[in-house]
C-alpha cells in the first residue's frame, strides 16, 4: 500500500522538491518522467550551489512557497532518520505528498506519520529495500533493512596495520594478537581490533563479529573503532584483524566482508597470513591475495605470516616462501612476531 512499485506512480506525483543533494537525490531526479523544481540540503557547503540544474536551498518551507511542487522526495542516507522525519512532517503539514527512502525506518511502522498524512489528505510512500523480493527467492529475509550505522569518513593519525589472509582459519587472529604483544613489549601504546567474536585474548581492545553487520556498516564500524582508539585511548599504532579472504575459492560469501574491513581500515601497511596444506579451505594463492589487497587500498604488503600447522617438514619452509614471493616471511607462533613487527616498523619509519 505504501511501497512505490513503478516509476509511473512517481510521475503521478510531479513536480517534486527533493531533499538530499547526494547520490540518492541525483538518482531520484534522473527517474524517467520525474520533474524536480528544487533541492534542499542541510549541508552549508552545498547550499547556494547548483545541483541537477537547481540552486540548493537550506529551507524546505521557503522552497514550497516559491515553487509549484506537489510532492517532496526525501532521499537521505542511513543515520539521518531524524532529519527525514522532520522534513516529512513539514511537507505533510503543508499539504504535500511525501516519497521517502527511510530504509531502517519503514513507513508502515510509523503510525503517527500515516495518520497525519491521512488527516491532511496527502499520500506518503516509500522506496523500500524490497526485501519481499529476497523473501520470494529464498523464503526468508530480514524484517527491515539491516544497514543502521551512519556513514562516516575518518582519516586516522596513528599508523594502521591490516592483517589479511589467503583463506579462513589461516592465522589472522593469532598474528594480529601476537603483533600487538610484540609492539607492547617494544614499549608502544598499542590498539588491537578483532573483527571476530572469538577475539577475547589480550591485548585485544575491541572485538565484534563484523559478519553480524550489514556489509554497508562494516567500514563505518572499523573507522569508528579506529577513531575511538585514537581519541579515547591515544594509541601509537593500531592492528586490525581481517576475516576470510578476498580471493578464496569455494567460499565466496565472506569475500565482500574482507573488502569492507580493508576499506574501513585504510591501512598504511599490511601483512598477509597463509596456511600451507589447509585441510578444509581452498585458498587461491598468495600472489592473488597480495594483488587484491593492494588493488583495493593504497597499502603495501610487507611480509608473510605462515601458519605451518599442516606442514610435516617445517625445516626450510620460511626460506622457500621468501625465495618464491620475495617477501620477509615468519612463523609468528614460534617466535617470529617481533621480527615481523621490525619489518613493519622499518617500513613505517618513526612513529
Amino acid at each position: 500500500m505504501y511501497v512505490v512499485s513503478s516509476v509511473e506512480e512517481l510521475q503521478d506525483l510531479n513536480p517534486f522538491i527533493i531533499i538530499g543533494c547526494g547520490g540518492g537525490g541525483e538518482k531520484f531526479s534522473n527517474f524517467e518522467g520525474v520533474e524536480s523544481v528544487g533541492f534542499v540540503d542541510d549541508n552549508p557547503s552545498k547550499q547556494g550551489k547548483l545541483f541537477c540544474g537547481h540552486q540548493v536551498s537550506s529551507e524546505l518551507l521557503e522552497l514550497i512557497k516559491e515553487t509549484d511542487a506537489k510532492s517532496v522526495a526525501i532521499m537521505l542516507p542511513i543515520g539521518a532518520e531524524g532529519s527525514a522525519l522532520k522534513y516529512a512532517v513539514q511537507a505533510i503539514n503543508e499539504g504535500k505528498n511525501v516519497v521517502t527512502s527511510f530504509r531502517s525506518l519503514p513507513v508502515s511502522e510509523n503510525t503517527p506519520l500515516l495518520k497525519f498524512a491521512k488527516q491532511k489528505n496527502v499520500l506518503i510512500k516509500e522506496i523500500s529495500p524490497r526485501l519481499d523480493t529476497i523473501d520470494k527467492i529464498f523464503g526468508v529475509a530480514p524484517p527491515n533493512c539491516c544497514e543502521i550505522l551512519p556513514k562516516i569518513s575518518y582519516e586516522h593519525k596513528s599508523p594502521v596495520v591490516y592483517v589479511g589472509g589467503t583463506s579462513q582459519e589461516c592465522g589472522k587472529r593469532t598474528t594480529t594478537r601476537l603483533l600487538g604483544k610484540a609492539a607492547l613489549d617494544a614499549g608502544m601504546d598499542v590498539g588491537v581490533i578483532s573483527t571476530d567474536e572469538l577475539g577475547l585474548e589480550k591485548p585485544v581492545d575491541i572485538n565484534f563479529r563484523a559478519g553480524s553487520l550489514s556489509v554497508m556498516d562494516v567500514a563505518s564500524s572499523l573507522m569508528g573503532s579506529i577513531k575511538y582508539l585514537e581519541e579515547e585511548k591515544d594509541r601509537d599504532i593500531i592492528f586490525v584483524e581481517s576475516q576470510a579472504s578476498l580471493t578464496e575459492i569455494g567460499n565466496p560469501h565472506p569475500r565482500g566482508l574482507s573488502a569492507a574491513i580493508l576499506i574501513g581500515s585504510t591501512p598504511d601497511v599490511s601483512v598477509l597470513c597463509h596456511r600451507p596444506n589447509h585441510p578444509f579451505r581452498h585458498p587461491k594463492g598468495i600472489f592473488e591475495e597480495l594483488k587484491a589487497i593492494e588493488s583495493i587500498e593504497p597499502t603495501k604488503v610487507v611480509g608473510l605470516s605462515l601458519n605451518l600447522r599442516n606442514v610435516a617438514e617445517k625445516e626450510g619452509q620460511i626460506k622457500i616462501y621468501e625465495d618464491k614471493y620475495k617477501l620477509p616471511s615468519f612463523d609468528v607462533k614460534n617466535g617470529g612476531s617481533s621480527q615481523l613487527l621490525k619489518v613493519i616498523m622499518d617500513y613505517l619509519g618513526e612513529i
